[in-house]
């Protein structure tokens, strides 16, 4: 088979045409989700898009992220920030702090398969949730929590948000240009990969009660997540007892690996092994370097590395960003504009993959995001977005513990439920909300 027909066939395999119609890897799993803020939530929302139930318990003033959302910008009541991490998840306002909501809770255990929760440590265990318990009522439960600095050690119980994960995990100080302060990610970067952790460990968990019958309890920490993906600045410091400064936008293992100023906008440039390095030195007309550092390792010394790069962003300036790409394919080494975040919005390349996807949300409308690679016969998808404080309320209780709508209505009176309050807008549904959008019931 040809190349170009192999990538036909890739593309009609795992193209995003036919979305809904593929399966859900992970239908049938349930999750009990207990988190606020994007640490936990995040975890659970990789999970959600892959088909798991999710089903998100909601503290009476609701989730942090309701009120966090970007210039103080709100849309239709809904916090950007809030929705990015809690897609495809039922929304339930119960404190399981309230003794019948820890009995109803209970209930749910029964018939589920994941705990997860990023409370402070032993807050579950105060309100009567412990994992000892949880898998006294269901043995194969598994449980998974997690917390800036794990549940026992010198820092447990510290407060920790990505700023503080990003600088207790060493991230912050190497990220930066040298001779100024260390700057930590313009994203929650170490929320969002901690997240991603917690739900591989989910699925690890899961694979082995498949084949043993048996949960667990799984204690994830953000700050030892940071440390682990510093890929190779571990093992430097422990062989030579020595530092990893800043190095601003240089590689400190490749050469050249580096952003560059070019007259229209900055490009992207690598080229380490010895024909993307030749390549590059053709394109810019200087093989004299080439001829001197054709040796990868030679061109990684400190001076060599500097002098090279500065060539390169001297010749850059004479050229456009498109140039430098064309000059790339011809020659053979890497390049590439740095984009916007708008840029990539409108990304075709992006669109046609699916990994931005226009979905029409039954509460909000139409909305377009990015969802979770990896493109596979059994996609991730987006089918809504955050909802309302208690929004599934009936639905979840009706479904899956089989409760009437009297019995509903009894829990409204005794406050072990609850919906959002009208007067807070973000925890609102849209303001033109004709009270059944949305609604599920079983």
């Amino acid at each position: 088979m040809s190349v170009e027909k192999y990538m036909d066939y890739v593309k009609k395999l795992l193209g995003a045409e036919d979305l809904f119609d593929n399966p859900e890897p992970l239908k049938g799993v349930r999750v009990l989700e207990v988190c606020s803020v994007v640490l936990g939530p995040a975890a659970t929302d990789y999970l959600a898009e892959f088909g798991a139930e999710v089903i998100k318990f909601e503290a009476r003033r609701g989730d942090q992220m309701r009120y966090v959302t970007p210039y103080a910008y709100f849309w239709r009541n809904l916090s950007p920030g809030l929705l990015e991490q809690n897609h495809n998840k039922y929304w339930v306002g119960m404190h399981l702090g309230h003794p019948k909501a820890r009995e109803l809770f209970y209930e749910f255990v029964k018939k589920s398969d994941v705990v997860v929760d990023n409370l402070t440590p032993g807050r579950l265990s105060k309100w009567g949730l412990s994992y000892d318990r949880l898998r006294e009522i269901n043995p194969r439960i598994i449980q998974l929590h997690v917390s800036g600095f794990g549940s026992w050690g010198p820092y447990t119980g510290r407060t920790s948000y990505d700023a503080i994960a990003q600088s207790e995990g060493g991230l912050a100080y190497i990220t930066g240009h040298e001779r100024r302060g260390p700057l930590k990610s313009g994203v929650w970067i170490a929320d969002w990969t901690t997240a991603l952790m917690c739900a591989i460990a989910i699925v690890a968990a899961l694979n082995y009660r498949e084949r043993t019958g048996e949960g667990q309890y799984i204690d994830y920490s953000q700050v030892e997540n940071v440390v682990r993906f510093l890929d190779w600045t571990w093992m430097y410091v422990f062989r030579t007892g020595e530092n990893r400064e800043r190095c601003g936008n240089r590689d400190l293992a490749i050469c050249p690996s580096d952003l560059f100023d070019c007259r229209d906008g900055w490009v992207a440039i690598a080229a380490f092994s010895e024909d993307e390095f030749r390549g590059l030195c053709q394109a810019m007309d200087r093989m004299d370097l080439y001829e001197k550092y054709a040796d990868p390792l030679e061109r990684l010394k400190d001076e060599n590395a500097r002098y090279i790069l500065r060539e390169i962003a001297e010749w850059a300036k004479t050229k456009t960003v498109r140039e430098v790409e064309e000059l790339a394919d011809k020659y053979g080494f890497a390049a590439s504009h740095v984009i916007d975040v708008e840029e990539a919005y409108y990304s075709e390349h992006l669109r046609e993959r699916g990994a931005v996807q226009s979905y029409d949300d039954p509460l909000y409308g139409e909305f377009v995001e990015p969802c979770y690679p990896p493109r596979m016969e059994t996609p991730s998808r987006l089918k809504w977005g955050a909802r309302p404080i208690g929004f599934d309320n009936e639905f979840v209780l009706t479904k899956y513990l089989g409760l009437s709508m009297d019995e509903i209505e009894s829990l409204y009176e005794e406050g072990v439920i609850y919906r959002w309050n009208p007067d807070v807008p973000p925890q609102s549904p849209p303001p033109d909300w004709d009270g059944k959008k949305g609604l599920k019931f079983p």
